[in-house]
């Protein structure tokens, strides 16, 4: 008994348990409290400062309430990001490949032609544009339908004039009115900050096709919105409630596929222009992203453009969407490696290992469909007929409807890769038709043996070709921003000045 009794616990041993509870009481507490401080953080966040109205079209004063969004949002004025395909700094295309000069012979689109930049940049890199011209009055110049995908006023301007009414006037007339940068109001509620479509024409396209957008889920939405722009359109001129007016339209009626979209075009008769040297009634591939993503493996998953492009983050008690809108590959660790545990090195080889694949057959393209146009003109040049033409011509109209599907697609050779080089294996196929025809007609008109193609090495050679005079165009552009610029400037300073800010108590 006497044994027993004398085994007590050491000191030592109580003073260490007394420690250790002490310290997990202290740290349980800090857990406690860091809770609570971030809960604290997330309901301050999200109490609005000012109250939006309806139209608010200011990014800035959406900032006011969604602060950390905002400041994500200023980041795609950066331009210092670069990949081999993409990124956010304005590159030259034209440079580039000098065969697009050739191709767009006789549409603005050969006067300049930049990768673009970041949504910030959306009314400037319009406004500088030399496709856009040097209006001097109203009156002159493109269609104001070129406002719509560039700015949040374009909401408040539709509500203001009718949709009708705003697509029925010009680019110059509205030059005032669009001060504000693509932005908060594109997109979301300002009651509720839900996800909303602010364009009718995808309402429109979507509703010919039996769909209601109003029914879309929440993930839905978050490609949706972008699908309000990021689409093939076209003007349609002749619209029966609209005749007249430059009515923007998604040509979706017969579906998203290049093959279906070029026979509605065809139905119609339609065409952008007509090519300058081959005489083609061509079309212009806008920016299919949205359709060419739906063929895509991250489509099938779900997977929506916000989930990449926009991807969530965490500040503290806070988690949003990042409103840096730009290529994943900026933020491959929140864009990409949620799902893919891949390395960040194998995961950019395997975006650059397929856009590279698609941009090679993309440039083989280029080539033949400029050889094409040169050898129409020469056929011409030698007395073919219409009737000789017709069907050689079809095939440049497809071949390079084809071919602008996919590149004019922002990402669409990763979006959907194997889609991306199916269409533009047809691109070829249709331009070698045509040059296989032309080969034929040129025999027969005398002319055998290799055509002599034009020096266009360079996009100025490829500019002077095609009879584009630069200097002019140049010197308008530049009095343009002298004279008319400042003044919408002015203008569109003076009316927000007048717009009230409410402060919520």
């Amino acid at each position: 008994m006497s044994e027993i009794k004398n085994k007590k616990r050491s000191p030592w041993i109580n003073w260490t348990l007394f420690i250790v509870t002490m310290a997990v009481v202290f740290f349980l507490g800090l857990l406690v409290s860091s809770i609570a401080e971030r809960r604290s953080e997330a309901m301050f966040a999200y109490k609005p400062k000012v109250k939006l109205n309806a139209f608010e079209p200011r990014n800035e004063v959406w900032g006011k309430n969604y602060p950390w969004q905002y400041e994500s949002y200023l980041k795609t004025k950066e331009t210092d990001f670069n990949t081999p395909y993409g990124g956010s700094a304005m590159r030259d295309v034209l440079a580039e490949s000098p065969e697009l000069v050739v191709m767009w012979a006789g549409y603005a689109f050969s006067k300049e032609y930049n990768q673009g930049r970041g949504h910030a940049h959306a009314i400037d890199d319009i406004t500088n544009n030399l496709r856009t011209g040097g209006p001097k009055a109203p009156d002159q110049g493109l269609p104001s339908t070129c406002w719509t995908c560039k700015s949040p006023d374009v909401p408040r301007m539709m509500n203001q004039m009718g949709i009708k009414e705003f697509y029925g006037t010009t680019w110059a007339a509205l030059g005032d009115q669009h001060a504000n940068s693509i932005g908060c109001a594109d997109c979301h509620n300002p009651e509720t900050m839900d996800l909303t479509i602010t364009r009718p024409a995808l309402i429109e396209a979507l509703a010919l096709m039996g769909k209601d957008v109003s029914k879309a889920t929440h993930q839905e939405m978050r490609s949706l919105v972008c699908a309000q722009c990021h689409v093939e359109y076209y003007f349609d001129k002749k619209r029966p409630d609209a005749e007249g007016s430059n009515y923007l339209t998604f040509p979706w009626t017969n579906g998203f596929t290049p093959e279906e979209m070029l026979k509605y075009y065809d139905d119609l008769g339609f065409k952008d222009w007509t090519h300058a040297l081959s005489k083609t009634p061509m079309l212009k591939a806008q920016h299919p992203d949205y359709e060419v993503y739906t063929t895509g493996i991250h489509a099938e998953r779900g997977v929506t453009c916000a989930d990449c492009h926009m991807p969530y983050v965490s500040e503290g008690g806070l988690k949003y969407s990042n409103h840096h809108v730009t290529s994943p590959l900026k933020y491959i660790s929140q864009a990409c490696q949620t799902c893919h545990r891949e390395s960040e090195a194998t995961l950019v080889k395997n975006v650059i290992d397929r856009q590279k694949k698609v941009a090679e057959i993309r440039h083989d393209a280029e080539k033949l469909l400029t050889r094409a146009h040169v050898e129409a003109k020469l056929a011409w040049d030698n007395g073919a007929t219409e009737a000789e033409m017709k069907d050689i011509l079809y095939e440049i109209r497809a071949g390079q409807w084809y071919w602008d599907y996919v590149a004019a697609s922002h990402g669409g050779s990763f979006h959907s890769p194997v889609e991306s080089a199916r269409v533009m294996g047809k691109a070829i196929h249709h331009a070698q038709n045509a040059r296989i025809s032309l080969a034929r007609l040129l025999a027969a008109k005398g002319i055998s043996g290799e055509v002599a193609y034009p020096d266009i090495s360079t996009k100025e050679k490829a500019q002077e070709y095609i009879g584009l005079p630069m200097e002019k165009l140049r010197q308008e552009k530049l009095e343009f921003l002298k004279e008319i610029v400042p003044v919408w400037k002015q203008k569109s300073a003076e009316r927000e000045a007048k717009y009230d800010i409410v402060l919520n108590k």
